[in-house]
């Protein structure tokens, strides 16, 4: 009993404290979504496609269809701008092409209504030439601008077979037999990519599907790497209360009362694991709830990371709790630990795509194992099993810590 009462004496003393919930809670969820922020881009990268601007002063059926091959394309993003308010240098002129497009594609007034009549007629590409972008554009509108002009020319020459037959009576019977005609061909083009798409579809199922980064959520990075951050850096508050009983001689009286030394360390270590379990836990059904990390998916790893986690960090700032004289080496304690052990240990940044030099030194820290058995449950899908692992080396170095904090006390007492 006497354990739990020393325990419960450093958690009011703690908490009775007005920056506790600054430390404890604001902080870490302040961080969390400001890493989220920065981890957004890794979860939603930029679209690779190139930027074509369309300008379209035509509004045909040639145009029409040109716009909806490129809308379906992979290579190229389309954005209507006003042919009005487009340059009309030489084509190739990349002068009227404004900053944030690659180039762009003018379809001039009449388009269709020519093309159709086999009258001179030509799309305009406002790019860099000798560029590699611009030639890329060039590459990208070979395929569709054939295929629709193609259309238009089988469109033609069905008209003139049929005028040689005498088939068609008047002007609106060879428009409507026209258009006609070069809907049916552009079907068959946009048939035929189709049936291509299809082909490429077949092939990448095949092969095996990449995940998406961080699991599709930038939380799932940053919410388990402030966890652990702040659960170091929260050890302050609990760590200054053994230098403040060393200072105000209570620690020394409590040493000559019936408690037996390990009770005395007992009771701190307890208060500590109970602090940094509680904003642990806070902090888990804050991702859980508000930033759609789901920790629960599987309780029992999450718990038993957790735990583990709970513990070392505890048994660390018993150690500092032990070895510092002042508050102020408590704080540069605190301090070193934190960038040591949570920079090092990927709480920043996931260590895979640090290479694999730095994450087999960020494997020497509790820090990387902690990250390890979160991101087995919330990225890589995996089960009970996966937690096992990362908590037996966290647990081993939760012992080695208590270890030093008690071999340490003792030395202390001695002396």
């Amino acid at each position: 009993m006497r354990t739990f009462d020393l325990a419960l004496k450093d958690l009011s003393q703690v908490l009775r404290e007005k920056q506790s919930l600054l430390f404890f809670v604001l902080m870490p969820v302040v961080f969390t979504f400001f890493m989220g922020f920065a981890y957004r881009g890794a979860v939603q990268p930029a679209d690779p496609r190139l930027v074509l601007g369309w300008a379209d002063a035509d509004g045909g059926a040639l145009s029409q269809q040109l716009y909806a091959a490129l809308e379906g394309s992979s290579a190229v993003r389309l954005v209507e701008v006003d042919p009005a308010s487009v340059a009309r240098p030489e084509p190739g002129d990349p002068a009227g092409v404004p900053s944030d497009m690659a180039g762009v594609l003018i379809a001039p007034a009449g388009f269709s209504d020519k093309a159709l009549a086999g009258e001179d007629v030509q799309l305009t590409l406002l790019a860099d030439a000798l560029s590699t972008t611009g030639q890329s554009l060039y590459q990208v509108l070979r395929a569709p601008v054939v295929q629709v002009m193609s259309a238009a020319q089988i469109a033609r020459l069905d008209v003139e077979t049929l005028e040689a037959q005498q088939a068609l009576a008047g002007e609106d019977a060879r428009d409507a037999e026209r258009l006609a005609a070069f809907e049916a061909a552009a079907q068959a083009w946009t048939e035929a990519r189709q049936e291509e798409a299809w082909i490429r579809v077949e092939k990448a199922v095949a092969a095996e599907p990449e995940s998406a980064p961080l699991g599709g959520n930038p939380y799932n990075q940053t919410s388990p790497g402030m966890l652990v951050q702040f659960a170091v850096f929260g050890l302050v508050s609990s760590a200054q209360i053994l230098v403040l009983e060393r200072k105000s001689r209570t620690l020394q009286r409590m040493i000559t009362t019936a408690m037996r030394p390990w009770q005395i360390i007992a009771g701190h270590l307890l208060a500590m694991f109970a602090l940094v379990f509680l904003q642990t836990a806070l902090l888990i059904v804050f991702g859980q709830l508000v930033l759609g990390v789901d920790y629960l998916r599987e309780p029992a790893g999450t718990l038993l990371i957790a735990v583990s986690l709970g513990l070392w960090v505890s048994s660390m700032g018993l150690l500092i709790g032990v070895f510092a004289q002042q508050d102020q080496q408590v704080v540069l304690y605190s301090m070193i630990a934190m960038f040591l052990f949570t920079g090092l240990g990927g709480a920043w940044f996931p260590l895979e795509g640090a290479g694999k030099a730095f994450a087999t030194i960020g494997h020497l820290t509790p820090g990387a194992w902690a990250m390890d058995g979160f991101q087995n449950v919330l990225i890589r899908g995996l089960g009970l099993a996966s937690a096992w692992r990362p908590a037996a080396v966290l647990l081993a170095y939760a012992a080695g810590f208590f270890a030093l904090a008690v071999w340490r006390f003792r030395v202390g007492e001695e002396t």
